[in-house]
């Protein structure tokens, strides 16, 4: 049972073994498990221009705000046209509404986590 065959897989299972064969080539090409790899793709909230690989940390966490901060505002401005009549729209100010929401409670969390870590931190013996 070396090989496995794919012809029998579902579609859910040939996902999991293009990663295995993956895994398994970078195995015998020499590089660490533990090694990170640049991302294939730009993230939509943080755009990497050509030649600034050098994003810290604290230039990530400022997009993520900058970004929350802007669905905070769009979600405000579509609830005060609504409010005032001038637009109509109930679905894209509910939706609006729903993605700051959800962005603001993923930051919240961000920052709860990132504050036990300090927390861990600090309190390590040494």
């Amino acid at each position: 049972m070396d090989n496995i065959d794919s012809i029998n897989m579902s579609r859910s299972q040939s996902p999991v073994m293009l990663e295995m064969r993956q895994m398994a080539a970078m195995a015998g090409s020499g590089l660490e498990f533990g090694t990170i790899q640049p991302a294939a793709t730009n993230s939509p909230f943080f755009p990497v221009e050509k030649g600034a690989n050098n994003l810290s940390f604290s230039q990530v966490l400022n997009g993520a705000i900058k970004s929350v901060d802007q669905l905070q505002h769009v979600a405000s401005e579509k609830q005060t046209a609504m409010d005032m009549g001038i637009s109509d729209d109930l679905t894209g100010t509910m939706l609006a509404s729903q993605k700051a929401s959800v962005a603001f409670s993923a930051m919240v969390q961000v920052r709860n986590k990132l504050t036990s870590a300090l927390d861990d931190v600090m309190n390590t013996a040494l």
